[in-house]
C-alpha cells in the first residue's frame, strides 16, 4: 500500500484492506502515512512490516521510516520509496538507481503501475487506498514472492465511498 494519508484522507484503512494486513507475512507501505499513529497500528498488526517515509511525513516518522525500505523475501530483493519522479523515463532511472533490486514498490502518484524496466526489475504502485485522487478506484496490490519469483500480482480495488444520505433526507 502507499498514500495512506491517514487520517487526512479518510480516519482509517479500509476494511478489506484491514483483513489483507491480518492475512499477510509481509505488509509493505510506501509512505505519505501523514501520521504516526497508523505506522504504530501496521507495526502491532502485521507479520513483517517493510515501509519508509514519504514526502508528506513529518520528523515522527522520518525518526522511524528510512527513506528506502529493503529486504530479501523468498529469494527476492525487494526495495521500497515513495518518489521515483515523472513517468517519462521511470523504467530507466529505476535500473540504475536500484540496480541491486529485483522488485520495487514506489509511491507517490496515487496511480497504479506495473511495469518491467529494461533489464527485468518489476516496478510496482499500489496507489492509494483512501485518496483516489484522479483514479476511478481506491486501490492497493497483493503478490506472492517466493523461488526468487513475484507472482500473483492483484490490483484490489474498491469503489469510490459514497456519503451518508443527510438526515430527514
Amino acid at each position: 500500500m502507499s498514500d495512506t494519508h491517514v487520517p487526512a484522507r479518510a480516519r482509517d484503512l479500509p476494511d478489506a484492506l484491514w483483513a489483507a494486513v491480518d492475512a499477510a507475512d509481509l505488509v509493505v507501505h510506501a509512505g505519505d502515512w501523514v501520521h504516526v499513529g497508523l505506522l504504530d497500528r501496521l507495526e502491532e498488526r502485521s507479520a513483517r512490516l517493510l515501509a519508509c517515509y514519504g514526502n508528506n511525513d513529518g520528523p515522527d516518522l522520518r525518526a522511524r521510516l528510512p527513506e528506502v525500505a529493503r529486504a530479501e523475501v523468498g529469494g527476492v530483493r525487494l526495495a521500497v520509496v515513495h518518489e521515483t519522479g515523472a513517468a517519462t523515463g521511470r523504467e530507466r532511472r529505476c535500473d540504475t538507481r536500484f540496480d541491486d533490486v529485483d522488485v520495487l514498490v514506489f509511491g507517490h502518484s496515487h496511480i497504479p503501475w506495473d511495469s518491467v524496466t529494461p533489464r527485468g526489475m518489476r516496478l510496482l504502485n499500489p496507489g492509494s487506498p483512501t485518496d483516489r485522487r484522479r483514479q476511478p478506484d481506491h486501490t492497493w496490490l497483493t503478490c506472492t514472492l517466493g523461488g526468487g519469483q513475484v507472482t500473483d500480482v492483484v490490483l484490489h480495488r474498491l469503489p469510490p465511498r459514497t456519503p451518508a444520505p443527510a438526515r430527514g433526507a
